[in-house]
Order: C-alpha cells, then structure tokens, then sequence
C-alpha cells in the first residue's frame, strides 16, 4: 500500500512539473538580416538583445542570421524565418506580386509590416583609379553587383533595367557578398561595388581607409524619374566628411529599410517583440549610428507598403499612436 502512495505521489509531482515547464516553454523565433559588416545584421542583433532583456517576462528567446531582403521575405514565406529586414521597395514587390524573378510564388499578401527603421542610400564607390566619375561611367567597368537574394543585387538589377543594361555591359559582373566587396575594391578585383545600405557602414569604411576610393553620385535623369514613378524610392544624400577621402555630399536615391513579418506569427509574440524595442528605443538608438534618429512617429507610418500586423497595431493603440 505504501509503495503504492508513493508511485500516485511520484505521478502527482511528475504531472505538476509537466505542466510548470509547458506554462514557461521559451519560444524561439528567428529574424533573417543580412551580411555581417551591413546594418542589417546590426538591426536583427539589437532587436534580439533587446527581446532576449526580457525573456523571463515573455519567455521568447530570439536570434537572428543573414540572408538579404529578398531571402529573407522569401524565408518568413516558407516557414524558415518568424520576421525579417527588408528594404522598402521589396516589402512593396512582394506584397504587390509585381517581382517574378525575386517572388516566383507570386503575390505575398500574408506578408505584414511591423515597423521601418533607417534609411538606405543605393551606394556606388569605386577606385579612384577606376576613371568612375558617375554612374553612367560603371559601363564596361568590373562591377561588384552583389550577391545574389540580396537587396542590393535586387535595386541594381531594377536601376539597370531602367538605364537599358544587361550583365555583359560590365567588363565583369561579380556576385560578392557586401562582407567580402570591400577587400575586393583594394585588391584591384574589381573597380566598384554598388551597395543599397545604412550609413556609417562599416564595409564602407573599411574600403574608404584601406584604399583611395571614391563615392560616386546616382543622380542622372533616368534615376531622377524612377524616383518620381514610385512612392518607395527618394532622392538621399550622403554627407561629406563621413568617410575617409570623400569630403564632398554626393547625392543618390534610395529606400528604407523594414522590418516585417507575416500572418503565420502570432499577434502576442509581435506585440512583446514591438514592445521590447520602443519600450527601449533609446538604447536602441545607440546600437548603431544609422539609428541615432529614429522617431516613433515615423518608424510605424514610413515606408510600410504591406498592412501592419495585429500585434504591432495593438502595441501602437495602447501608446495612442493610433
């Protein structure tokens, strides 16, 4: 009889540390950015430091991996990504269904918005031997055109179409990741990369110091109109003094960059992901230069093509900026 109240006993306390450990079961979610010297990467790391701050109130644990806005919409779509960071104008190809090269599966209308973040200046530097001096001057040249899945890839494959080019315009067109064009531009490989990224960046940087280089403006009239015709483009500028040898603003255009997800994440785990971010937007803002001027007004109006998710939404009615 004993060893029979024992085994009940044993049972009872089995099943209450059962349930105790599903009550508090960590949920994991995974963000896709970018390579590791883009603000991307920079983006998916602060946003998880800042989730992972309050897991024991929320019991979600984040990490995040690179891949490029492309990829990574693509990723949230088929399951392998919870969220992601993407530039404005592919969150807006994506949902519209209107890219079949980058989204063969068509329009992604359960793709959903949850806040914008910086913004991202479409990037040319060359070598300052290179004979570059504008855009125009990249035909016939070696050209790193990105990697492709990445947004940078994606903008020069649309701004190319738009100038009438093809790939057998450059002298070489080649497929670098952002974390290896740099070492590529000083090593004489090629004669410049084309980056749609967040400023200060550190592959931007790395180039500028390394090697005599120079930033080279994207303001002809074909430019100037592909900007008029769509709403998630604008002309930018990049100031003078930023970078090593390059004293001078050059002006470009550009998009921003997003941060999204679908339908198939669920509204609370939206809410705690929004919530730890501008419960904490000041710390946020340090991570990372390109953060330095967020606004929580803009951050939840700008650049956002595909609607915003439950979750954000009710974040946003509770702080009554909606």
């Amino acid at each position: 009889m004993m060893i029979k109240k024992l085994s009940v006993a044993a049972a009872a306390l089995a099943g209450m540390t059962l349930v105790a450990a599903t009550a508090h079961a960590e949920k994991f979610i995974t963000i896709g950015t970018g390579g590791q010297t883009g603000v991307y990467y920079q983006v998916g790391g602060a946003i998880c430091r800042l989730v992972n701050r309050g897991t024991a109130d929320h019991d979600i644990k984040c990490t995040h991996t690179t891949g490029g806005s492309v990829d990574n919409i693509n990723g949230i779509r088929n399951g392998d990504l919870d969220m992601g960071v993407a530039q404005s104008d592919w969150q807006y190809h994506a949902y519209a269904g209107d890219a079949p090269k980058q989204f063969p599966d068509g329009a992604f209308k359960e793709l959903r918005s949850v806040f914008s973040v910086h913004a991202e200046p479409f990037t040319v530097l060359a070598r300052a031997d290179s004979g570059i001096k504008s855009f125009d001057d990249l035909k016939g040249k070696r050209v790193n055109v990105g990697n492709p899945g990445s947004g940078q890839r994606g903008t020069m494959e649309v701004v190319m179409e738009k100038m009438g080019w093809t790939m057998d315009d450059f002298a070489l067109a080649a497929e670098l990741k952002s974390a290896e064009q740099a070492s590529a531009l000083c090593d004489n490989k090629v004669d410049a990369i084309v980056f749609t990224v967040g400023h200060p960046n550190g592959s931007i940087k790395e180039a500028t110091t390394t090697c005599d280089s120079k930033l080279v403006p994207v303001n002809n009239d074909t430019i100037k109109k592909l900007v008029a015709d769509k709403p998630y483009y604008a002309m930018a500028t990049l100031p003078g003094g930023m970078y090593k040898g390059n004293p001078d603003d050059v002006e470009t255009f550009g998009v921003g960059a997003t941060f999204v997800t679908s339908t198939a994440t669920d509204e609370e785990t939206v809410y705690q992901i929004v919530k730890a971010v501008f419960e904490n937007l000041d710390r946020f803002k340090k991570m990372h230069p390109a953060f330095a001027h967020l606004e929580a007004a803009k951050m939840i109006k700008n650049n956002l093509s595909a609607p915003l998710h439950p979750g954000a939404i009710k974040y946003y009615k509770e702080k009554g900026w909606m």
